[in-house]
């Protein structure tokens, strides 16, 4: 049967279209490039590395850049739930999510083109405040007084 060809695919993320320059390849560059960076900070590296096995650690990247694309590019490459984990890290606090924002959007400023680099950050801003309410809850803590963090403050 003939007829027209499929449509190409339209990503639009709240309402705007998706900038062609973010792909697969750029979101691997963001993931490893922050990874790196993170592994290698004296705050973050610790609580990384050990609830991370060096062996794990590609495995890890991998999920990362599953969610990212799914997050992103709005593909169902993710499968997982990426709240659980942090619940699981003691003394998990603002000082560490400023310092995982900060180096995110270092690492997005550098990588990416700035209408892309916004995207990121929106998303990783979004999430970071969602994290920190989620445990806050699970630590029956006020989660009311939980503020979002804004890139301004970093």
């Amino acid at each position: 049967m003939k007829g027209r060809p499929a449509p190409a695919r339209v990503v639009l993320i709240e309402g705007k279209l998706l900038p062609e320059s973010l792909d697969e390849a750029m979101i691997e560059a963001v993931v490893h490039g922050f990874y790196d960076e993170i592994r290698a900070d004296e705050l973050l590296g610790p609580v990384f590395n050990a609830a991370i096995a060096e062996q794990d650690w590609p495995h890890h990247l991998a999920k990362m850049c599953d969610f990212w694309s799914a997050t992103l590019l709005r593909t169902s490459r993710y499968e997982g739930r990426p709240l659980p984990p942090h619940l699981a890290i003691p003394g998990l606090g603002e000082a560490h999510f400023r310092r995982w924002l900060t180096l995110f959007r270092s690492t997005v400023r550098r990588l990416c083109p700035p209408e892309v680099a916004e995207l990121f950050m929106d998303r990783a801003m979004r999430i970071a405040h969602s994290f920190r309410l989620a445990i806050a809850f699970h630590r029956s803590e006020d989660s009311l007084s939980v503020r979002p963090i804004h890139e301004d403050s970093l």
